[in-house]
């Protein structure tokens, strides 16, 4: 038993390097005691360094778990997450959140602005948690505003802002601090179309420019075939990966 479980590891190690993200038979259950649900089932999935991919399927498939799982949101219950080469399962609690403070950048459908803050206070504010001067800060938190085509409105409020300008503020703050890979959970779902369109054009642009890497929850087929790759999911596990058809 004891090979069997050891010639797993060095078989998922083995698949380790084929990307910036790897998911080797990726397990997730979530157990209240008197129900367990199986929330993933055995995920193999591959993320290129660079690539923008969009993860799509019906509510309740295991889109946000997966992206949980990746980003070291949610422990595993089995199988493995790799980040460059290196198992999730290594780091220590204190290991994992700083490196997700370092080299991970997070947009969700929820602007999660701090209300009293303007843009470029609530854009600094990582860079300051991370020790940043607060010179060396505002400085980053203003290029990143003006990466997102905001720095005019640096000293506005969330509310001084339309959902698209929020939106874009939460991009400039995911990203302000350079992350390898950024994840995005519905990250145009309180937006209109047209919005919607605006910021899936940013990401794309970031994406090309910064040679990051982006993994995208998305119910939005317009959204996901601005993608690289579309993954689907249903029932926990992968249905098919495909490129989306050009414009």
């Amino acid at each position: 038993m004891a090979k069997k479980g050891e010639a797993e590891k060095q078989a998922r190690a083995n698949v380790a390097h084929d990307g910036i993200v790897v998911a080797s038979d990726l397990k997730k259950t979530y157990d209240s005691g008197k129900v367990k649900v199986e929330a993933l089932k055995g995920i193999d999935l591959k993320v290129r360094e660079g690539e923008m991919i969009a993860v799509m399927g019906p509510s309740g498939c295991g889109k946000t778990t997966l992206l949980n799982c990746l980003s070291g949101l949610d422990d595993l219950s089995g199988g493995e997450v790799f980040i460059r080469g290196k198992p999730l399962s290594s780091m220590k609690d204190k290991e994992r959140t700083a490196y997700r403070a370092r080299k991970i950048g997070f947009i969700f459908q929820a602007y999660n602005l701090l209300p009293v803050l303007t843009s470029v206070e609530n854009v600094e504010l990582p860079l300051l948690l991370a020790g940043a001067s607060p010179k060396e800060a505002r400085k980053g938190a203003l290029a990143s505003l003006r990466a997102v085509g905001l720095e005019e409105w640096q000293s506005h409020t969330p509310s001084e802002l339309s959902g698209g300008q929020q939106q874009r503020v939460t991009i400039a703050r995911s990203l302000v601090n350079r992350p390898e890979i950024v994840f995005g959970d519905e990250p145009t779902g309180n937006l209109d179309s047209e919005s919607s369109k605006d910021i899936m054009e940013l990401l794309r642009k970031l994406n090309k420019e910064n040679k990051q890497t982006f993994i995208v929850v998305t119910h939005d087929y317009a959204v996901g075939r601005m993608a690289d790759r579309i993954v689907m999911m249903k029932d926990g596990l992968i249905e098919k990966e495909f490129a989306p058809s050009p414009f």
